[in-house]
């Protein structure tokens, strides 16, 4: 990835994050028992993370997240909210630092049942569907949103789909991160996730759907004949110690995210050329899936609204004094300049910091407080 000064590339596109996550790292507390495995994980750390998240700390996430996420580099995110303990209205309030900000963005709330069963998954379809129909911001688009299948009912996954045919859009779900979300399609008869959301149709073309770790090379063909997209979180996927997808080569609509880890796609490209080498996979891919994420989110724009195309989305680097690393010198998005001179223009990023510093803390108290 080195780059002459002034060099312009295509900005990056994150195909898969969660910007809820963005202060995790101003020192998200460990859980006093440590998890064993990867629904442990997701209980102890991040189902309380979300549980525990209101307006002021989602904010709070959200404008540092995107603001740094344009210093990367990045010029799109493909986002999957989850906040239960606030739906209404969250998806306003990722759109609205985007918008501010100047990112470009899919956005959508991952209904589930996992903390108030049904009620809940309607109430967060019911802000897809909301979201979906009144969002106005040109360079943001809504879809609609499962947390995943191993958390949501068949008749939820039925309600996903018809709510997705009936906006003209698509999902977004995580599918196979684990072997949990397998063994729970199984059990009620499913050849995996995959089959169950399609037998629901919750899929409908063009959906896309996080991880497949756990999917079999010709299960991978199913989703690509289906105009289905898959995209790989390699950091994540080491980070929780879920495995390396082995299947995804099976089709050309892989794109690449960082399921939360900061939007540094460049890092998330080493780390899959990386770990590409070491299973015997093709460290070439990478680069493939970098520009398979910028198809994507064409396909989510194409010819839909006033603001110039994702195509247009650029990015200017320079040599940066790291070892030859570029850094981001300049970021136009949708015909507008974000970045310049390595600095972000459209937000005061230390004011944003600063302000992330004291959510965060109320942020952990709250954790803390939960049953």
């Amino acid at each position: 990835m080195s780059a002459a000064a002034g060099r312009k590339i295509p900005g990056f596109v994150n195909a898969h994050t969660h910007i809820y996550s963005g202060l995790a790292p101003l020192g998200l507390p460990q859980p006093a028992v440590p998890p064993e495995n990867f629904v442990q994980i997701l209980e102890r750390i991040w189902w309380r993370l979300d549980r525990a998240l209101d307006q002021a700390t989602l904010r709070a996430s959200a404008r540092l997240y995107v603001a740094e996420a344009l210093l990367y580099g990045t010029t799109t995110l493909v986002d999957h909210h989850e906040s239960p303990e606030f739906i209404e209205g969250s998806l306003d309030v990722l759109a609205d630092a985007c918008e501010e900000l100047g990112m470009r963005a899919l956005l959508t709330f991952g209904a589930t049942e996992r903390n108030g069963g049904r009620e809940e998954a309607r109430r967060g379809l019911a802000e897809c569907r909301r979201f979906v129909r009144e969002n106005r911001r040109p360079l943001v688009r809504g879809l609609v949103g499962l947390h995943a299948s191993f958390t949501v009912s068949e008749e939820t996954c039925r309600e996903a789909g018809a709510l997705a045919a009936e906006l003209g859009t698509v999902g977004h779900v995580h599918v196979a991160e684990d072997g949990a979300d397998v063994e729970h399609a199984r059990a009620g008869g499913h050849a995996g996730p995959l089959e169950r959301l399609l037998a629901c149709g919750a899929l409908p073309p063009g959906s896309l759907m996080a991880h497949g770790v756990f999917l079999s090379p010709e299960q991978v063909r199913l989703a690509e004949s289906r105009g289905l997209w898959l995209m790989q979180n390699p950091r994540s996927n080491e980070g929780n110690r879920v495995g390396y997808p082995p299947g995804l080569w099976a089709s050309h609509k892989v794109a690449l995210g960082t399921d939360g880890y900061p939007s540094d796609l460049r890092a998330e490209s080493a780390a899959l050329e990386r770990l590409a080498a070491a299973h015997g996979d093709d460290p070439a891919a990478a680069a493939r899936r970098l520009a398979t994420g910028r198809t994507l989110v064409a396909e989510r724009f194409a010819g839909d609204g006033p603001a110039p195309p994702p195509d247009d989305d650029e990015v200017e680097v320079a040599n940066g004094s790291a070892g030859g690393t570029p850094r981001v010198a300049r970021v136009t998005v949708g015909g507008r300049t974000v970045v310049g001179g390595g600095k972000l223009l459209t937000g005061d990023l230390e004011e944003s910091r600063a302000h992330a510093r004291e959510q965060a803390a109320r942020l952990w108290r709250r954790m803390a407080e939960l049953a």
